[in-house]
């Protein structure tokens, strides 16, 4: 299934891609695509739907971020052999933790807001995991039984605070709008082999990041397990799977992103996701709600 979330920021009500390509509502199905709606127990009830019953979204209405109320979000970072060895880093011995707050999530093509102080601000196309069922000392071999889906993230992240502001990554990673989930959250029945995926990103229509989850140093069943035991991961929880190579900030000159630029980017069988770069300003108490404005791309 390919699942999404529709509507006003705030506001989004849950649904999923028919055979067609249409968006059907599925709010008298589940309260939203979150929670336990995620669970095995969630998802089976949705598959019991036939989707030609469901309402159909009139085309137009915005794709918020595929996945709601995320409670964790999980980086990993230099988990791409490729990505590491254009950096001059050594591959990690264990995988590399961070936090991307997750009042940054936001959705497939909404604008990007550079903050305040920005001064080098750069994209990461990625596979983000999607937990299902809750996840707590998970062994490797069972911990695809806990993921309800994958997507496509584009982990935002402002150098200057991740490596300049004393080594917290977490600085650099978690600033409004800095976290675009979606467009879809593909169960792993129609997500492909996720060890080869092909990942790309451009910029004002040049090729930056052309890749594939090929090259990642640690894969999917090991993240899940090696982040639970750590912590305990709630349905809906994401763990974002670090980036192939092409960042701006390994560039010769470094390339960092300016407001009117635009982004583009995908995963094979993940769909697209498109944002602008839009200068800092201002929020109304302090929720961003008219920081920027919000995309709209539900396809026929």
């Amino acid at each position: 299934m390919k699942l999404v979330r529709f509507g006003e920021r705030g506001a989004e009500r849950p649904g999923l891609i028919d055979a067609e390509g249409r968006v059907r509502d599925l709010s008298d199905v589940v309260p939203d695509v979150a929670g336990d709606a995620l669970t095995a127990d969630g998802l089976a009830r949705i598959r019991e739907r036939d989707p030609a019953s469901l309402p159909e979204v009139p085309v137009g209405a915005r794709l918020g971020p595929c996945v709601g109320n995320v409670r964790n979000f999980i980086g990993v970072g230099l988990n791409f052999a490729d990505h590491a060895a254009e950096t001059g880093l050594r591959v990690p011995r264990e995988p590399i933790l961070f936090n991307k707050a997750p009042n940054c999530v936001s959705g497939p093509n909404d604008d990007v807001m550079l903050p305040k102080a920005a001064q080098k601000v750069d994209w990461e196309v990625e596979l983000a995991i999607v937990i299902g069922d809750r996840a707590s000392n998970v062994e490797e071999a069972d911990a695809l039984s806990h993921i309800a889906g994958v997507c496509i993230c584009n982990d935002v992240t402002e150098r200057h605070f991740q490596t300049e502001r004393s080594g917290q990554w977490t600085k650099g990673k978690g600033c409004p709008t800095f976290g675009p989930l979606g467009p879809w959250l593909v169960t792993l029945d129609e997500a492909g082999d996720l060890d080869n995926l092909a990942m790309w990103l451009d910029v004002n229509g040049r090729r930056m990041q052309d890749g594939s989850t090929s090259t990642m140093i640690f894969r999917v069943p090991y993240l899940v397990s090696y982040v639970s035991t750590f912590m305990t991961l709630d349905p809906g929880d994401v763990i974002t799977t670090g980036t192939p190579p092409g960042v701006g900030m390994a560039m010769n000159p470094p390339v960092f992103l300016k407001a009117g630029d635009t982004m583009r980017l995908g995963i094979a069988g993940l769909g697209e996701q498109q944002q602008t770069i839009v200068p800092y300003r201002e929020t109304e108490g302090g929720r961003g709600s008219s920081a920027y404005k919000t995309g709209f791309d539900i396809p026929r």
